[in-house]
């Protein structure tokens, strides 16, 4: 794709294709910020690419455990929904440095809410209503990062816009 921070109008099909191929660019470690309005469909591009990484049955919405994790294919993976959390300080209790200590990938909703203890994103990704349609706007603010959108293939390229 031609920008460094391509925008994506896509249906839920195409999102879904979006996850898919996110599951195989990830690396161990990587951390990837998901922001975006109640009911924007961050949880849904989680549950894609944990899918595509694997994952058989549920993949819940952490909204009140906060935290779940999976582990697939001898991989680990957190998915983090910040969006009750009172306090950054309560990243302590749930244990954010456990979480961060292997080479696992860390999936946050809500990242603002955990303010300066989170680490810094692999991949943002900000996701806006579009009508019946979401848009997608992504940034690698990292080298990880941008090697991995720099690979965005094309058949997701026919569903951009802006």
């Amino acid at each position: 794709m031609g920008g460094k921070n391509p925008v994506l109008v896509l249906d839920p099909a195409a999102a879904e294709r979006l996850g898919r191929w996110l599951a195989g660019r990830l690396e161990p470690g990587m951390v990837i910020h998901l922001r975006g309005d109640l009911g924007a469909g961050k949880t849904s591009l989680v549950r894609a690419v944990l899918q595509g990484l694997g994952v058989r049955g549920p993949v819940r919405s952490p909204s009140y455990t906060l935290v779940e994790s999976y582990d697939v294919g001898g991989r680990s993976c957190h998915h983090l929904d910040l969006y009750r959390l009172g306090d950054p300080e309560e990243l302590e209790w749930l244990g954010l440095r456990d979480l961060l200590a292997g080479p696992a990938v860390l999936f946050v909703e809500w990242p603002e809410r955990g303010g300066a203890l989170l680490p810094a994103p692999d991949l943002e990704i900000r996701i806006e209503h579009a009508g019946d349609r979401r848009r997608y706007r992504l940034r690698g603010p990292t080298a990880r990062g941008a090697a991995l959108l720099a690979g965005l293939p094309a058949d997701l390229e026919t569903a951009a816009g802006a």
